[in-house]
């Protein structure tokens, strides 16, 4: 399916919708590209020496940006304002005036300084969508302290589940605290923009680092509170399935996932296991749960006599749920990976990024344009 008008901007879901982004680094600039790949226009403000401090997070790759600014500010316009001077606060609320969301993330009480803050905005602007992106949460003790990804992920309890029994606590590779809340500002802005079709008014969505945080710890944290439990650190398996980790092969790791009692029959009788079924011991995942080192003991050593390829040909023939561990070159080079098509062009430049995970009518949203550099537009609002 590839229609004329795969890159036709009006094409695309936000077309026509105006946002304010005044993000910096992670949080506030992924909601920003997320609604730019979705077809709005978006005004990146930045102070005007130096910018988003994520131009200089890491060596020039492009226009003397680095790569992970490109990566999160594709698509954008960029205005440079002085906020804490009354000309470049009166070039903002122009611009407000005409948006429809403002997205930010700055430190917190910046906002409330400058007069920009929701309450403020949402009196003055009634149609406006203000989203408030924060470290630790709009209320409580802590509302006003500044955070980043590791401190998040540290203070959350994330670390502490993450890695295997042995470990210190480890941080997420993935910045899954500032991602995640970029995805759930972008959530709550389109909600709004629902409600406000029907009411005719704005008002304020406010997310956090923290919140996203302890919602991706969920699961621990109600096994915690309901049941007394401490979470138990796995590495790569699971607290509830047994086998659903990895194992060593001939080669290398292999994962394999037995999500239920069906899938561990096939498991058990490929490999010549089938008395497996029968022992009341194995037989259902909560005895397996109970019995899980000696069902281990007896499948470790078998998996170790083929290599990763053996294993993933046999288990899938079956339909027993499994993967080699790849590198990440690996993963990139995988035919799915190729196939899904992720990096995307970006107009007028010899480089790909990263797009969307998400498609409409099969066709992913395409880059529009390069991440801007600093001021790159002030001339077109006239500021």
């Amino acid at each position: 399916m590839t229609p004329t008008n795969q890159h036709d901007p009006n094409s695309l879901p936000l077309s026509g919708l105006r946002v304010i982004e005044l993000g910096q680094v992670l949080s506030g600039p992924f909601a920003g590209a997320i609604l730019s790949d979705l077809g709005a226009e978006v005004l990146k403000i930045e102070k005007c020496l130096g910018g988003d401090d994520a131009r200089h997070m890491g060596p020039a790759f492009h226009n003397g940006d680095a790569l992970n600014f490109h990566l999160f500010n594709r698509g954008k316009k960029s205005i440079a304002l002085d906020l804490k001077s009354q000309k470049g606060l009166d070039a903002l609320h122009t611009l407000i005036k005409d948006a429809d969301i403002l997205i930010h993330n700055l430190r917190p009480g910046v906002t409330q300084s400058l007069g920009i803050d929701g309450k403020t905005l949402c009196e003055q602007y009634a149609k406006l969508i203000y989203c408030d992106i924060s470290a630790f949460g709009h209320e409580g003790p802590m509302h006003l302290r500044p955070g980043y990804e590791p401190l998040i992920q540290a203070f959350s309890g994330l670390s502490s589940t993450n890695g295997g029994p042995n470990d210190p606590p480890i941080r997420i590779g993935a910045s899954v605290c500032d991602q995640g809340t970029g995805m759930w500002a972008v959530i709550g802005v389109l909600s709004m923009l629902e409600k406000r079709r029907h009411s005719h008014r704005g008002g304020m969505v406010q997310t956090s680092l923290l919140e996203t945080a302890m919602v991706w710890n969920g699961q621990k944290s109600e096994a915690f509170i309901n049941q007394q439990q401490l979470p138990i650190r796995h590495a790569s398996g699971h607290p509830n399935f047994v086998p659903y980790e990895a194992f060593d092969a001939l080669d290398g790791p292999l994962l394999i996932c037995c999500g239920n009692d069906r899938l561990f029959a096939k498991l058990s009788t490929v490999l010549g296991q089938g008395h497996w079924i029968n022992d009341p011991k194995f037989s259902t995942n909560r005895q397996r749960l109970i019995h899980k080192s000696e069902l281990l003991e007896q499948l470790c050593p078998l998996l170790l006599k083929k290599s990763r390829e053996h294993w993933v040909q046999v288990f899938e023939g079956v339909g027993v749920p499994c993967s080699s561990i790849f590198s990440l070159p690996q993963a990139l080079e995988s035919p799915q990976v190729q196939a899904l098509a992720l990096r995307l062009p970006v107009p007028d430049q010899d480089f790909k990024l990263t797009g969307l995970p998400l498609s409409f009518d099969g066709l992913r949203p395409p880059i529009q344009k390069g991440a801007p550099k600093l001021g790159e537009h002030n001339a077109e609002f006239n500021l």
